[in-house]
């Protein structure tokens, strides 16, 4: 088998012939991991049962019973609970935790017999744009090891670039699928908030995450979503199926061009100007567009999720799970289990939205970021009115050196900048790799982005679908 070429759609169509069994195809993708990750440390577990999920999948296979996802090998972010299996968010606070039911995700994957590669390495509990910062290692990217893969779900999408699993799952705060999808050359989807139930997964902007798929093409992302969606009353935030539209694809794409100058890089704006070009020439329209607040939804998304992290990871004292370390006090307890179970982004992001939310910080703070979601929100509503997509790139810049940033989280949280504005407003975005630039003699992938209206997720497949075909 050509990993380097196989998607899932092949793999569905070698399966269902007998061309190929689960079993071979997961060995494949095991050898495939276990050889590589040891230089890009983008798993933090590879399962021991393989093995035994190919072999159940090859007897659903047998039976007739087959589903989109039966035998496909797929890696999950390690902030994804799959019951009896250690689920530790990256994190020290949490490295021994073994989760004691299945997110709904997963429910939904194991319904059709998909088969678990392992978990993949993570931002700490999501926190960061590089995964540098991980408690057990930064993961590189497959395309220069000596870059960062993107965060949070770098482990998620080096594992699908590097061809160490055939998809995976992320998660999404502020970028965190499609930010990594596009420094590692594949594609990532943030679906609509409340397209896919959250339950079972570790919250750290509850307002602001949301579940999607890593891939290698725009299909098989859209096969891996058919899975993973859907609504579950276990899951206040999740929305009936009816929400979502199956209208048919508009061609008219709006252009913030004001906002695009923002710090990205000239090589990456020239491939993004050819990219419209290739759009207009297969029919679609290009017309400008004001967003004129989006300026702001960096600096208001640092306001509301550090927030919202702050009162989410409160329940990580040392008490009821996860690690304990003794004070003196019971204070000392929780002083000493977070102090050192924490890693350093995840104390700053809990430090600072404990001070937007503290007494006399508050309204100056927090209920001014929420004023300014709420307007972003009208100002994407009154766009969508006129345009069927808003296209960006996906990051102003390819992947950086590891350890280059570390010491400026200003300008690391800078590379958020044209993904922020779709998790404050809840709407669904595409990454798709749109080419290549050269950094010191490294040959890099950049992505573009494709944003749609709330519940217009399976336009954003078309379009992507399209654009892949564009030479």
């Amino acid at each position: 088998m050509e990993l380097q070429t196989l998607t899932i759609v092949d793999a569905r169509k070698m399966l269902d012939t007998g061309e190929v069994t689960a079993v071979e195809l997961a060995e494949e993708y095991v050898a495939a991991a276990r050889e590589m990750n040891t230089q890009l440390n983008a798993y933090l577990e590879i399962f021991e049962d393989v093995h035994e999920q190919a072999q159940k999948a090859d007897e659903m296979i047998a039976a007739g019973n087959i589903f989109p996802m039966t035998g496909i090998p797929i890696a999950i972010k390690d902030n994804i609970l799959i019951k009896g299996r250690v689920s530790s968010g990256a994190s020290k606070i949490l490295e021994n935790y073994v989760a004691t039911y299945d997110a709904y995700v997963i429910e939904k994957l194991k319904a059709e017999g998909a088969v678990f590669l392992g978990r993949t390495n993570m931002d700490e509990f999501a926190m960061g744009g590089s995964t540098e910062n991980s408690a057990f290692g930064p993961t590189k990217n497959p395309h220069d090891i000596a870059r960062i893969p993107g965060g949070s779900s770098g482990g998620s999408a080096a594992v699908v670039a590097a061809h160490m699993a055939l998809a995976s799952l992320g998660t999404d705060t502020g970028g965190s699928i499609r930010q990594p999808a596009a420094l590692c050359g594949v594609v990532g989807f943030k679906p609509t908030y409340g397209a896919v139930s959250r339950f079972g997964t570790m919250a750290m902007g509850s307002s602001l995450d949301q579940i999607g798929p890593i891939t290698k093409t725009v299909t098989d992302a859209e096969l891996l979503f058919g899975t993973i969606r859907g609504h579950d009353s276990r899951d206040a935030t999740s929305r009936p199926d009816a929400y979502f539209s199956e209208s048919q694809q508009g061609k008219r794409i709006g252009v913030p061009r004001h906002f695009l100058k923002e710090g990205t890089d000239e090589d990456v704006l020239e491939a993004f100007n050819e990219s419209l070009k290739k759009l207009e020439a297969h029919g679609y329209e290009i017309v400008d567009i004001e967003l004129p607040n989006i300026q702001y939804a960096l600096a208001t998304y640092y306001i509301i999720m550090p927030a919202e992290v702050s009162t989410n990871l409160a329940r990580y004292d040392g008490i009821r799970y996860g690690v304990h370390h003794d004070g003196e006090t019971l204070l000392g307890d929780y002083m000493q289990t977070r102090g050192k179970g924490f890693g350093a982004e995840a104390r700053r992001r809990i430090l600072l939205g404990t001070f937007v939310l503290s007494s006399g910080y508050v309204d100056a703070y927090y209920r001014k970021a929420t004023a300014v979601r709420n307007q972003l929100k009208k100002e994407f509503e009154k766009v969508f009115a006129g345009v069927d997509f808003i296209v960006t790139p996906t990051s102003p810049t390819p992947a950086f050196k590891i350890g280059e940033k570390v010491n400026d989280p200003v300008a690391m949280y800078a590379a958020d900048i044209f993904t922020v504005p779709v998790n404050m407003t809840g709407v669904p975005a595409l990454s798709v790799p749109m080419g290549t630039v050269v950094r010191d003699g490294s040959t890099l992938p950049i992505g573009i982005q494709f944003i749609a209206k709330h519940g217009a997720d399976t336009a954003l497949f078309a379009i992507g679908k399209d654009f892949e075909k564009m030479k």
